[in-house]
C-alpha cells in the first residue's frame, strides 16, 4: 500500500486563501480538484491519499470531509478547528466521519510560542482525547515551541509537516538540524517527507542540494516515523509531481525494502489509522 500523506485540493473563487498573498502564488491559484489528482496517483502506484486543510475554515473541514465521503483515494482528512474554542469538543464530535486530523497555520502566527499558550495546550489536549492527530505547520522559528508542546502532551500524536521547513534555498543547516533532531527524540512526533522543492530555488534547485536534508529527517526520526507527502498542488510552484516522487525515492535509496514502505505507506497507515477504501472520495464541488 502506497500513501500521499500530504496533498490539497482548493478553489479560489469559492473560499479566499489568505496564504495566496502575492503573485508568486498566481501559478496555482486556480480550482484543484480529484480529477486533476487522480492521474498522477495512477502513475506512481498511490493507493490512498490525506487530505490537509489549507484555510482556517470550518467550512472548508466540512468540504473536505465531503470528498472523503464520495469514491476515490482520500482516506482521511487533516481539517482545521480552532484549538482555544470552548465547544471544541462538541464541534470536533459533530463532524462527519472522515476526520483524522488537525492543523493550523502556526507559521503564520505573529507569537513564534503560540503553540505553548495554555488555551491551545487545552485544545490540544482535546484532540488527544477525541483520537486525532495534530500536524504540526512551523518554521525553524517555532520549532522551540513545537519541541515544549510535544514533550507536554505524550498522549497526543503529532505530525510534523515539510520536515520543519528548513532553509533549502539559501543551504542554511542550523538551528533547524538540532531542532529537528530534538524533536525527533521524542517519540509521539512523526514527519513528514514533503515540501522540500518549494523551501528551495523554485527555478535552480537540483537534488544534491535537497538530499541532505530529506536524509536528515531519515536519520533523526528513522523510517517507521516518516511518510512520503507530495504537498500537491503547491510542490507544482518548483516541480511536478514525478519530480517530487523522484525526489523521495532517491531520499530513501540507502533503505531496506521494508523502510520503503514504511516511508511510502506504512507509518501514514498507522499514525493516522487509515488506508485505501476507508472513506473514499468524490469531487470538491
Amino acid at each position: 500500500m502506497r500513501i500521499d500523506a500530504h496533498h490539497h485540493l482548493w478553489d479560489p473563487a469559492r473560499r479566499r486563501q489568505p496564504w495566496m498573498d502575492g503573485p508568486w502564488a498566481d501559478p496555482i491559484r486556480r480550482r484543484y480538484t480529484q480529477d486533476d489528482l487522480l492521474p498522477h496517483l495512477a502513475g506512481h502506484g498511490i493507493d490512498a491519499t490525506v487530505l490537509v486543510q489549507s484555510s482556517s475554515s470550518y467550512e472548508e473541514t466540512t468540504e473536505l470531509l465531503a470528498v472523503a465521503a464520495g469514491q476515490g483515494p482520500v482516506s482521511g482528512v487533516v481539517g482545521w478547528a480552532d484549538l482555544t474554542g470552548p465547544a471544541l469538543a462538541e464541534t470536533l464530535a459533530a463532524l462527519p466521519a472522515g476526520l483524522v486530523g488537525v492543523r493550523h497555520q502556526v507559521q503564520d502566527e505573529p507569537d513564534p510560542d503560540w503553540l505553548t499558550r495554555p488555551g491551545v495546550l487545552r485544545g490540544l489536549a482535546v484532540l488527544a482525547d477525541a483520537g486525532l492527530v495534530y500536524d504540526l505547520l512551523v518554521t525553524p522559528r517555532e520549532l522551540p515551541a513545537a519541541h515544549t508542546a510535544v514533550r507536554a502532551l505524550p498522549q497526543l500524536e503529532f505530525v510534523l509537516d515539510h520536515a520543519g521547513k528548513p532553509p533549502v534555498a539559501r543551504g542554511g543547516w542550523q538551528p533547524w538540524a538540532d531542532a529537528l533532531a530534538a524533536l525527533a527524540a521524542l517519540p509521539n512526533v512523526s514527519c513528514k517527507l514533503s515540501g522540500l522543492v518549494t523551501e528551495a530555488g523554485w527555478d535552480t534547485w537540483r537534488p544534491r542540494q535537497i538530499l541532505p536534508y530529506a536524509r536528515h529527517v531519515l536519520d533523526t526520526f528513522g523510517p517507521e516515523r516518516v511518510m512520503f507527502g507530495s504537498d500537491w498542488p503547491v510542490c507544482t510552484l518548483a516541480a511536478g509531481y514525478d519530480d517530487v516522487v523522484a525526489l523521495a525515492e532517491a531520499a530513501t535509496g540507502r533503505l531496506t525494502p521494508a523502510e520503503r514502505a514504511a516511508v511510502f505507506g506504512g507509518t501514514a497507515a498507522r499514525v493516522y489509522r487509515t488506508g485505501p477504501g476507508r472513506y473514499g472520495t468524490g469531487p470538491l464541488g
